[in-house]
């Protein structure tokens, strides 16, 4: 996870000769405000249709079921995931699941909207993930990685202050026509990226290696049982960022009018400024140990919120919470990074178990927040978060062992 450090970095070694990188950064930039303001409007959007606080978390998680699936079982049947085609279809997606968002008033509609949400939401990965493959050199990758994040960063900071200002008492057309616009200049900036890189070849992938599943299951089973405690880590932020977004703009919206969106702000802030000093603290304290601290300080600082009377109040202690749950995404993304280096024969394994703790963190996460709502209330919601942050953090701090080392099965 960057922040406005990596960029500055970045500027000063390559200047400004990675003009298709900034072009497509930019159109991210743009695809990130859009559904960061889409993110925002839909819990306030289906509560606001009259459906409870417990099925607008289903609606939400279900987005993520959608997106695995897709990952999982769509993109092993098409021909190619050249980024040209993907990101035409991300923005194809984007707008029909946003205006049937627009149309929608029932369970159903609601439902479907999720599905095309969570595949739009794939594609905007695979679309990343192929453009920096196919227009960079290999020793360019966490550089350039390390940049786009920064403006995907950037964009969803931006897109609950956007989305509050445009809402007015209840959710009506502005804040879809401005997630809209957005959602046009990203569309201008990818056809400017699609000229800057017209030379670049689309590659006919290789035909894959048939898997043995019982092995693969097998595999899975052996590195899960090793990767244990970072991996229920990466459940829990998840489970928290999912929570912070499904009933984040509910209680961001409760506020005083002059500070709508500022709950979300304060939220998603920190993240680009831990970035500035997070490697100085890995350095002294370790990865592990330091993201489970920030987990542990993150989510006890949140429980507090139960007895947060004031707006102010609530936002003060939502971004001291996050400021230390911020170190905890870098620390423990570069832990991954060691055990695939020591490991490479199960990077890609690695990889796939790293992303279906994501998805489920995101599939439990709004789900769960929703029911709690319902049963005690937004505010007191989150701060049953924070407590059972806090108790996972200290159960990690107890149980993991010092050194992890994946095994060869």
């Amino acid at each position: 996870m960057s922040s406005f450090r990596h960029l500055f970095f970045h500027l000063q070694k390559y200047g400004t000769k990675n003009r298709p990188l900034y072009v497509f950064a930019t159109m991210i930039l743009f695809w990130c405000i859009f559904e960061g303001i889409i993110s925002y409007l839909i819990p306030i959007w289906i509560t606001q249709n009259g459906i409870s606080d417990t099925l607008m978390g289903v609606i939400v998680g279900s987005s993520s079921v959608a997106g695995a699936l897709f990952d999982f079982v769509m993109c092993r049947i098409l021909k190619s995931t050249f980024y040209r085609r993907v990101l035409l279809l991300m923005f194809s997606f984007s707008l029909l699941f946003s205006l049937i968002l627009f149309q929608a008033h029932t369970f159903t509609l609601f439902l479907l909207m999720a599905v095309l949400w969570g595949i739009a939401f794939d594609l905007a990965n695979y679309g990343n993930f192929n453009f920096v493959s196919h227009t960079s050199e290999k020793q360019e990758f966490t550089d350039h990685f390390g940049v786009i994040q920064v403006f995907k960063s950037l964009g969803y900071l931006l897109a609950p202050i956007l989305a509050a200002a445009a809402i007015g008492e209840v959710v009506d057309w502005q804040p879809f026509a401005l997630a809209w616009l957005f959602l046009g200049l990203g569309v201008v900036m990818l056809i400017i990226l699609l000229f800057l890189t017209r030379k670049v070849k689309e590659e006919i992938p290789q035909a894959k290696q048939r898997v043995n599943l019982w092995r693969e299951f097998h595999i899975w089973k052996h590195i899960v049982k090793i990767l244990l405690p970072v991996l229920i880590l990466t459940f829990t932020l998840n489970l928290f960022d999912s929570a912070f977004w499904t009933i984040g703009p509910l209680i961001s919206q409760s506020f005083n009018q002059s500070f709508h969106g500022l709950f979300m702000v304060a939220y998603l802030l920190p993240v680009l400024l831990v970035g500035w000093f997070v490697g100085s603290l890995t350095t002294k304290l370790g990865k592990k140990r330091t993201a489970f601290g920030a987990l542990f300080l993150g989510s006890l600082i949140m429980s507090f919120l139960y007895f947060a009377q004031s707006s102010i109040f609530s936002a003060i202690l939502v971004f001291a919470g996050s400021f230390f749950l911020a170190f905890a995404w870098p620390s423990i993304n570069s832990a991954y990074a060691d055990y695939m280096e020591e490991t490479i024969q199960y990077e890609q394994e690695i990889e796939g178990i790293e992303d279906f703790f994501v998805n489920i963190g995101y599939f439990v996460g709004p789900i769960l927040a929703g029911f709690l709502a319902d049963l005690v209330g937004i505010q007191s919601a989150f701060a049953l978060f924070g407590v059972l942050g806090t108790f996972i953090a200290i159960i990690l701090f107890t149980t993991t062992p010092k050194k992890i080392r994946v095994k060869s099965v």
